[in-house]
């Protein structure tokens, strides 16, 4: 499991002109989902970003109740090492990765977050005013 974590001042997403996910300063998630991804992923990823200080002042989500915009993407697990064309072997497919994004989204809120999503399997358009600009890759 990989999730990209953004420090926002706001994020929103969109799908075909209609808003279905959107915060103001807090957290922007893109997650990847592999294979062999399972509970305890979950559980350690959604801990980790809820705790990590990040924000302001060295603050985390669960300090400050920051929100968190969850945004599914299968291509960080993109692999462009040979050749012009990544491959996606190591990404989950839907029927796999759809019910491990909803427990990721599911565990932050148990955790106390505030939880906006982007839309599974859709034709997003993501839009992001970071702060710093800050970006972290966390990996399990």
């Amino acid at each position: 499991m990989r999730a990209v974590v953004q420090r926002v001042l706001s994020a929103r997403v969109t799908v075909e002109d209609e808003v279905v996910g959107e915060i103001g300063a807090g957290l922007l998630v893109y997650l990847g989902v592999t294979h062999d991804d399972g509970a305890d992923e979950v559980a350690w990823l959604a801990r980790k970003v809820w705790d990590l200080r990040i924000l302001r002042e060295e603050r985390s989500a669960s300090d400050t109740g920051a929100p968190v915009l969850v945004v599914s993407q299968f291509t960080l697990y993109g692999d462009a090492r040979k050749g012009r064309r990544p491959t996606w072997q190591a990404a989950a497919p839907g029927e796999v990765s759809e019910p491990v994004y909803a427990a990721f989204c599911a565990e932050l809120r148990r955790l106390g977050a505030g939880v906006e999503e982007g839309r599974f399997g859709a034709g997003m358009r993501v839009e992001s005013v970071n702060d710093g600009p800050f970006t972290v890759l966390l990996e399990r």
